[in-house]
């Protein structure tokens, strides 16, 4: 059974973000969620070794607390990864606005970063990710500003995530609302051999190509499998585990 929060991946693609799914997001929460009502920032406290070092941990949970964490992590390099589709525990006790349900009525997003001196500032794509990421669920559920994005600190007292000033974290999130800032225009990026970029559904004979690299069924079809052994191959190539086969990809299987 899929869970409510399925759009999510969609309305950070649309928003112009990176975004990688993690597999069985869908099924995943600990139960359903109720009606959004806002967005709630938290940091990881985790590792300042890689891209997001915590994304296991806050999927699966930890010793006294079950996953997930938090429905979206976020990437030093600005990538959204969608863990959950139903509630987490991220919130605990707490109050913002008078809402006091926030694991049941906010979407936790966990952003890699220590809490520490040594990780601040915090890096800008990341920072730009974060302020539109929340811009666009907030757009999303019906809102006109970000008075309902919140800190984890400012809704769980003593908790101290995210470091940031919230309240001109707001004000950028706002300004991005109101189209006062400019949208993130993609540039496509094209493969020099001319091959198209090649995902889920696809079928052929260059998705039997992919097929013989990442060591899966070569039959041609750009399924469920071939698409998990595209995410892993990624993951070893320190590229975006998205399963999607672009100019990157093609040149780390080159």
């Amino acid at each position: 059974m899929n869970f409510r929060l399925t759009w999510l991946p969609e309305v950070l693609l649309d928003a112009g973000l990176k975004v990688s799914k993690e597999p069985g997001w869908e099924n995943r929460g600990t139960r359903e969620i109720g009606d959004i009502r806002g967005v709630m920032c938290h940091h990881t406290a985790g590792s300042k070794k890689g891209n997001m070092g915590s994304l296991r941990l806050v999927r699966d949970g930890r010793t006294g607390l079950a996953g997930p964490l938090s429905q979206l992590c976020l990437g030093r390099d600005g990538t959204f990864f969608v863990v959950a589709a139903g509630r987490a525990n991220h919130a605990g006790r707490g109050e913002w606005k008078g809402e006091k349900g926030g694991n049941s009525h906010f979407i936790g997003i966990e952003a890699g970063n220590t809490g520490l001196t040594n990780d601040f500032p915090w890096p800008e794509v990341q920072m730009d990710a974060y302020r539109r990421g929340c811009a666009a669920i907030l757009k999303h559920i019906g809102h006109r500003d970000a008075a309902m994005c919140c800190g984890h600190r400012e809704f769980r007292k003593p908790k101290i995530d995210p470091l940031f000033n919230m309240n001109t974290f707001r004000l950028d999130v706002t300004a991005i609302m109101n189209g006062q800032v400019p949208v993130i225009i993609k540039t496509p990026k094209i493969d020099p051999t001319g091959r198209p970029t090649l995902r889920h559904g696809a079928t052929g004979e260059l998705v039997k190509k992919i097929q013989a690299n990442v060591g899966v069924n070569v039959d041609g079809d750009f399924g469920p499998k071939t698409e998990a052994a595209v995410r892993e191959f990624q993951r070893t190539q320190g590229l975006v585990p998205d399963g999607i086969v672009g100019p990157r990809p093609w040149a780390a299987m080159d």
